[in-house]
């Protein structure tokens, strides 16, 4: 029984720790007063957007991910 429910607990967990890397955010930049929606990014696409950006002719904007921003 209690090696039941380690393996449960373990398995439980990796579950848990394997969802959040792969947690999806809707993300959006500012230009011209307004939010431009750039969809639901996951996983590490999300700090790669926000630690580069978005560049569209040769502008790189800020991007914004998730309900927080």
């Amino acid at each position: 029984m209690k090696k039941a429910t380690i393996i449960g607990t373990l398995l439980l967990a990796t579950l848990t720790f394997s969802c959040k890397k792969d947690e999806c955010k809707e993300c959006h930049y500012d230009k011209d007063g307004g939010e431009v929606e750039l969809g639901e990014k996951c996983g590490d696409d999300i700090g790669i957007l926000e630690a580069d950006g978005y560049t569209e002719n040769g502008v790189t904007y800020t991007v914004h991910c998730g309900e927080d921003h």
